[in-house]
């Protein structure tokens, strides 16, 4: 497998991966992806954001492969939850979205490598064994620009409203902007629903945002959501 991040040698051992994406088809072509290539262990999966932090949590692998867009929590608020929870495990977004702005947001949330869903999977593959190796990753479609390049502008990437918001203001914004009401939320979240609308509330006078229409447009433009058919 060559060297890891910290300079020791793999051997023999297997890279355990996380596979998070919301359609099982994807989840399942990646799975077989990784487990014919050799070398890999698909110790979970999740199909939402919350999920998928409650599994990286509680296995803490090697690499975790997540959609942009997922529903309870967008991979680009998953990706700095995962670094405070699970510090060891590298992160690779799996996308639809080759525009600059989401490969900045996701290098910058602290992921290793970005991969498009239409790629062919020994990209995905690939991608996840140089992100287990400390090494970064861009894949087809997006690698023409140096990955340093990307680095350089996320770095200096001016600051961010999102990321003055909490983690569980996020994870209620997510909900939010999906349609939940706040009494949903809440049961959801394990909390009462008068904290789900302080969260909804915080988050939207934080953002600027005044109406469940300006909520809908932000979680488009961010990719927290689909803009619908």
């Amino acid at each position: 497998m060559g060297q890891s991040g910290s300079g020791t040698s793999r051997g023999s051992m297997s890279i355990s991966v996380v596979l998070a994406d919301d359609h099982p088809l994807v989840r399942k072509g990646l799975r077989n992806a990784l487990e014919s290539a050799g070398g890999f262990a698909v110790v979970g999966e999740a199909g939402d954001g919350l999920a998928t932090l409650r599994v990286v949590e509680e296995l803490q692998p090697n690499v975790v492969v997540v959609d942009l867009m997922m529903p309870g929590l967008s991979g680009l608020d998953v990706l700095p939850v995962i670094q405070q929870r699970s510090p060891r495990t590298r992160a690779v977004v799996l996308s639809m979205y080759a525009n600059e702005e989401f490969v900045l947001r996701s290098l910058k949330s602290g992921a290793s490598a970005y991969v498009l869903k239409g790629s062919e999977p020994a990209h995905a593959v690939e991608a996840v064994r140089r992100a287990a190796d400390g090494r970064k990753y861009l894949g087809p479609g997006i690698s023409e620009r140096a990955f340093d390049v990307y680095q350089l502008k996320a770095e200096a990437a001016p600051a961010d409203r999102h990321d003055l918001l909490t983690p569980r203001e996020r994870q209620t914004l997510q909900l939010a902007a999906e349609g939940h009401t706040c009494a949903e939320i809440a049961a959801r979240l394990s909390i009462s629903t008068r904290t789900a609308e302080m969260h909804r509330g915080n988050a939207m006078r934080k953002l600027g945002l005044r109406s469940q229409s300006d909520l809908i447009r932000y979680a488009i433009q961010r990719g927290m959501i689909s803009p619908g058919p």
